[in-house]
């Protein structure tokens, strides 16, 4: 079991204002509870997050048919899908390692974490959790599967800065996953949503986004605290293309950077190392209905 005292989730409570002496998400245990069991048979898709043999993070997204995951006791999930090749996470659970997995569905703007550790076993991963929890659906936008896509996925096209098509893409996203690690916590896979044009492309190798109210525990930005690496993924919800970023994040804290954004409590910039594209990497093609009510405004000039 990792060490469930985070001092990284506690050091940015205390520099928020919020929590108390001991705080941070101790509170969530290994086992998965029984009423997530049919949330999680129920996916068609799961956003991952993990470290490739360099200690570059990466996040990415893997997907099939309702039952590709599988809870098959209180603390062990098959997932039955490997990230695409070309990946940077496709290999790397040749040796047993940190994961973090998202299970969002955003038909019904839900969502579970289960972080752990994970092993590749032929063309599947074996999750083993250690940390389990329920989140809210704030910042999800709703959408649905309207097909699945026959076609394979193409090449990986990598690159050490974002193209001019690329800086398009995130600037135009409502959504985007995040990938963190702390060695004595584990991974942590989570999601940032808002209205498009929330996230700023500051150049081709800087973004920067706001970082909204949420739950307080912390566990993203408690990762980086302690480890800035993190990864980024943008997904085409039409096409099934992919965007990583692996990079180093940094708290911005200055009130007036905040400001930019409305209801931005501070800002995260990110610096990019390196750059991965895989063109339908996804299986799933996806039609838009409606943005989460709570969005606030991309900035501040609305």
């Amino acid at each position: 079991m990792k060490n469930l005292a985070h001092e990284g989730e506690q050091a940015i409570q205390h520099q928020a204002g919020e929590g108390g002496p001991g705080w941070g998400s101790p509170m969530f245990g290994p086992e998965i509870p029984r009423g997530f069991v049919p949330f999680i048979r129920d996916q068609r898709m799961l956003v991952i997050g993990g470290s490739d043999d360099g200690g570059a993070i990466w996040s990415t997204i893997v997907d099939g048919p309702p039952g590709f995951a599988e809870p098959v006791d209180e603390r062990t999930v098959v997932i039955n899908a490997l990230p695409a090749p070309g990946d940077p996470l496709r290999e790397v659970f040749d040796t047993e390692r940190d994961i973090g997995v998202l299970a969002l569905q955003p038909q019904t703007r839900r969502r579970i974490r289960m972080n752990g550790v994970a092993r590749r076993d032929g063309d599947r991963l074996l999750v083993r959790t250690e940390q389990v929890l329920g989140n809210c659906p704030k910042y999800l936008q709703t959408r649905t599967i309207k097909e699945t896509a026959p076609q394979g996925p193409g090449q990986a096209v990598t690159g050490k800065e974002l193209s001019a098509d690329q800086q398009r893409w995130i600037g135009g996203a409502d959504t985007f996953f995040i990938a963190s690690l702390s060695p004595e916590h584990g991974a942590d896979s989570s999601h940032r949503g808002g209205m498009p044009g929330f996230v700023t492309v500051v150049d081709s190798r800087k973004i920067v986004w706001p970082d909204y109210a949420g739950n307080q525990f912390y566990m993203t930005l408690g990762n980086m605290h302690l480890n800035p690496v993190t990864g980024l993924l943008f997904v085409d919800w039409e096409s099934g293309h992919t965007l990583q970023l692996t990079g180093r994040s940094r708290i911005d804290w200055n009130p007036a950077s905040a400001e930019k954004y409305p209801g931005a409590l501070r800002v995260v910039e990110f610096d990019i190392a390196k750059v991965v594209q895989i063109d339908h990497a996804s299986s799933l093609r996806w039609a838009f209905h409606a943005y989460s009510p709570v969005n606030p405004p991309a900035h501040a000039d609305g």
